[in-house]
């Protein structure tokens, strides 16, 4: 883990700490994984098939989801290039790429930074992953990962750190809508390899 990632689960920690205890000293409240498969309980998108798109990725080539079958796809969305939390997240699905990739997996990270952009972060951080540049956030929006929120008269967009397993038949078979970055890549591969293993 780096020392963004530590830094991360660090706070994630405390936060937890602070939220799960009472005047008594209660124990921590929920964990990172149960707090991420609690709003993944809630979401309309699993059992769906994936809406199909084609985004350029860092080197300007076109991607399209629907020729990626019949892998497995981890697409996740976060909100920005060389921020603390997405540098975390692109790190550690780097470090487990060989992970997914045993498993049939592909893996595409999407922002609505540049394809120029995604160049120098992942050079800089050392990535191995594909990603994808969503600039007018279309696809976000398919996928719900883009919400508007009003400050008095003025509207503003965010993406929401999310991530979806789909798979090979292109149905959303797992959903997070709420992503806690540090760790995630594992939960996201552990969950990969226990939907393989129920597979009929």
């Amino acid at each position: 883990m780096n020392a963004t990632c530590r830094r991360i689960a660090f706070l994630v920690v405390v936060a937890g700490l602070l939220a799960g205890c009472d005047q008594g000293g209660a124990p921590a409240g929920p964990t990172t994984h149960e707090m991420e498969e609690a709003a993944a309980q809630r979401s309309a998108f699993i059992g769906q098939l994936a809406p199909d798109f084609t985004l350029p990725d860092h080197a300007d080539r076109p991607v399209n989801l629907r020729s990626q079958r019949p892998k497995w796809v981890v697409l996740y969305f976060y909100p920005k290039d060389d921020t603390p939390g997405c540098s975390c997240q692109a790190t550690e699905f780097t470090q487990l790429l060989r992970d997914f990739r045993d498993t049939g997996a592909v893996v595409f990270g999407v922002s609505m930074d540049s394809p120029d952009s995604h160049r120098a972060f992942r050079e800089k951080y050392h990535l191995d992953l594909t990603l994808l540049s969503d600039p007018r956030h279309r696809v976000m929006q398919q996928y719900g990962a883009w919400v508007k929120t009003y400050l008095g008269n003025r509207e503003y967009g965010h993406v929401l750190r999310s991530t979806f397993l789909i798979g090979p038949d292109g149905v959303i078979r797992h959903h997070w809508p709420e992503v806690i970055p540090t760790g995630h890549a594992g939960r996201v591969r552990d969950k990969l390899r226990e939907l393989q293993a129920a597979a009929p």
